[in-house]
């Protein structure tokens, strides 16, 4: 199951946030992230790839354009988890996650429980599943939410900013896991996010925006060169890319004063 865009295009409140977006590619089995600067359109692409805004152009999965299809249709196929997630539901962990799990799927018995355990297991949340979501932090909120989304088994997994709230031992750890998870079940990931060396990391391909246009696409290497950040983010960078470790991307300095 691919994900294709061409030409997208989309306005909310009279103004233009996306510029005929065109041709950016996702396969299965890997994560692509999505970067840019504030106010770039990240979000505004993910939820019209979700069918929660209105765009003129083309979506097309797995051969099959969406651009008519409801949001109950998509979400058969796709799942798409938001930057706010805050709850206040007296359900618990482990009750939020089944209740995901059973939304999705007909299962019934063990097996939808041991999928629930198993997810929270990989998550770190065993020690967790009988809090309250309301009780918990907000970066325990967002494992939670990550859980849910996951625990569904979606084909097509869109994540909007999903390590924004976590620790440095989380942020990995779900990025790990998710790596694994679209390589072991076919699933294409779609992830925004602003750390560009973890994106450097995680993803196999890059889609960056710069106001509501995609400026670049391809693998972290191609698109995330010094000049590109140095006009699209304003910054300078020190970038490496060493053979036996991660990737760094490190700002530097500012080149031009924000205008406030």
């Amino acid at each position: 199951m691919s994900l294709r865009i061409e030409c997208l295009s989309c306005r909310m409140g009279g103004q233009p946030i996306l510029h005929r977006v065109d041709d950016l590619e996702a396969w299965p089995g890997e994560i692509t992230a999505l970067v840019g600067p504030n106010g770039a359109g990240k979000s505004t692409l993910l939820k019209n790839i979700a069918g929660l805004v209105t765009a003129a152009g083309g979506i097309v999965l797995d051969g099959a354009s969406l651009s008519n299809t409801s949001f109950t249709a998509r979400a058969q196929k796709l799942y798409y988890l938001p930057q706010d997630i805050g709850s206040n539901s007296v359900l618990t962990v482990f009750e939020a996650v089944l209740l995901a799990r059973r939304t999705r799927t007909s299962e019934h018995g063990h097996e939808a429980l041991y999928k629930v355990r198993d997810t929270l297991r990989a998550l770190e949340l065993e020690d967790l599943a009988e809090r309250a979501l309301a009780t918990l932090s907000g970066g325990q909120r967002q494992r939670v939410a990550i859980a849910q989304a996951v625990v569904r088994e979606p084909r097509l997994l869109l994540l909007d900013e999903p390590t924004s709230a976590l620790d440095l031992h989380h942020q990995l750890q779900v990025l790990e896991w998710l790596s694994r998870l679209a390589r072991e079940r076919g699933i294409v990931v779609i992830m925004a996010i602003h750390d560009l060396s973890l994106a450097a990391r995680f993803a196999a391909h890059v889609w960056m925006l710069h106001q509501g246009r995609s400026v670049a696409h391809g693998t972290p290497g191609d698109v995330l060169t010094r000049a590109r950040l140095r006009e699209v983010y304003a910054i300078e960078t020190h970038i490496e890319w060493p053979a036996d470790q991660p990737p760094r991307i490190t700002p530097l300095a500012a080149t031009r004063r924000l205008g406030i």
